[in-house]
């Protein structure tokens, strides 16, 4: 795909600039009505396949998971939601933009991303009234 037809597809589709990929399972947390449902939609159509609940119980490629400042623990739900990803795989922190109801600090999400054992690695623009932050676990060093 061009360049070109990579930005025409972010402008389009909010979870392109994700990273995910065709045949990827996510697992979505922390699901409400206030969710940004464009950006559900857009990881969908890019997957192909439908978001799974807390109920799955297999291995997803990634999470995504809603968090708002008054749904308890940040550093539990994160803990929580690399149970059953593997080492490296992405974990998408979504929180309410600044002034929106339930906004979370963004020193609280690194606080609890590191207290949980995750690496911050970006940030971004996940609609019109939630922010994105890419987390990751930290690949093990392979023994020699």
């Amino acid at each position: 795909m061009s360049a070109t037809a990579d930005h025409a597809e972010e402008r389009t589709n909010p979870a392109a600039r994700l990273g995910f990929q065709p045949g990827q399972v996510v697992q979505e947390l922390g699901y409400d009505e206030d969710a940004e449902q464009e950006l559900r939609e857009g990881i969908e159509a890019i997957t192909g396949e439908a978001l799974v609940d807390e109920d799955y119980d297999d291995v997803a490629d990634a999470v995504v998971l809603w968090f708002r400042d008054d749904d308890g623990d940040l550093t539990d739900a994160l803990v929580d939601a690399t149970t059953l990803i593997d080492p490296g795989a992405p974990v998408w922190l979504l929180t309410p933009k600044t002034g929106r109801d339930g906004y979370v600090e963004p020193s609280d999400i690194g606080e609890a991303a590191q207290t949980a054992g995750l690496a911050q690695t970006s940030t971004v623009n996940a609609g019109k009234d939630w922010s994105g932050s890419r987390l990751v676990t930290p690949k093990t060093a392979g023994k020699k």
